[in-house]
């Protein structure tokens, strides 16, 4: 286990203070019968003033690195990120939720990263995530060295577009995998030609249990999540939505209205006018702005650092509704 090597080798500090802070630890957790290695990246509730953290080229993180996390019993969130992410593109939203008092675990998805595409759309992925995020918990819970201080019967799932997906799987829904899905016979999705191609997945589906509440945001592939296959899903949503108007580029990614009224129960329902798909990542700073053009451009008029105070704040009050207090213990 490498622990924090990589992340102190790649951060550089810039020493630049503001009134709350989330704690940053990283760790990897290394392959096994189970999957391949997984990269996780962690925010936690802290008391020293944050810094800005130059995360990876072009990206900026605002945390403390390692800051030592006071008081025990916190709740859990696992954030799962879109289709060909990173761990840091919920970065503003996992500090939200550490300064609010929760302990928030972003993982890389191998094989379905900004990095490494080499699995993105395949059936393997579609299996491979959620067993991603049942790796990452058991890892948290069970052998992180901060382990003491999560409660392992609150834990919540945060994802968003295929991380949407993810998470409606691992709170119960079922994918169909079968030959001559209709809406597989107009889609690019790699995972339809295998499928057309009489391939199945090799490892099962796995959920889990342990998650309590789930936020899902924009998920994609939803017609592979039939209302049939989602009666599993009895867990407490909260749903949001791009604008579909704002997103007839990225259609792959838009919205939530396919799967709204396919849920058992009525999921707390978030529509969100002029957002465009990409709306939901982190607000970009100027820099990340230039280099990330497609990722950071909102539609004309939208306050993405406006709205985005609006979903912490819902997002938030959602978590603590469903997982209790987060005042240290």
């Amino acid at each position: 286990m490498r622990g924090t090597a990589w992340i102190v080798a790649a951060l550089f500090f810039l020493a630049t203070p503001v009134a709350q802070a989330a704690g940053l630890w990283a760790f990897d957790l290394p392959a096994s019968s189970a999957g391949p290695a997984i990269r996780g990246l962690v925010w936690a509730p802290c008391a020293a003033p944050s810094q800005e953290i130059d995360a990876r080229a072009g990206h900026s993180f605002f945390a403390t690195q390692n800051c030592p996390i006071a008081g025990d019993k916190f709740p859990l969130i696992v954030i799962s990120h879109g289709r060909r992410g990173w761990l840091g593109g919920h970065h503003d939203t996992a500090a939200a939720l550490a300064d609010a008092g929760f302990i928030v675990l972003a993982i890389n998805h191998p094989t379905d990263t900004e990095r490494d595409t080499s699995g993105t759309d395949s059936l393997a992925v579609l299996v491979e995530r959620p067993t991603d995020v049942k790796r990452a918990i058991d890892y948290m819970v069970e052998t992180w060295p901060q382990a003491s201080h999560i409660d392992p019967q609150r834990i919540g799932l945060y994802g968003f577009s295929f991380g949407g997906y993810t998470g409606l799987v691992v709170i119960g829904g079922n994918p169909d995998f079968r030959k001559g899905l209709p809406n597989c016979q107009t889609s690019a999705l790699r995972a339809c030609k295998e499928l057309e191609n009489d391939h199945l997945p090799m490892q099962p589906i796995v959920h889990d249990a342990r998650i309590k509440a789930a936020v899902i945001i924009d998920p994609y592939p939803v017609f592979i999540l039939p209302e049939e296959n989602l009666k599993g899903v009895t867990i407490p949503v909260q749903l949001w939505s791009s604008d579909p108007a704002q997103n007839a580029d990225h259609l792959s990614g838009c919205c939530a209205a396919a799967i709204k009224d396919r849920l058992p129960s009525p999921p707390e329902y978030h529509f969100v006018k002029d957002a465009k798909h990409f709306s939901f990542l982190a607000t970009c700073t100027p820099k990340e702005a230039e280099k990330y053009v497609v990722v950071c451009t909102d539609a004309e008029g939208f306050d993405r650092a406006g709205f985005h105070k609006q979903l912490h704040a819902e997002v938030i009050a959602f978590f603590k509704k469903h997982l209790g207090d987060t005042a240290p213990q």
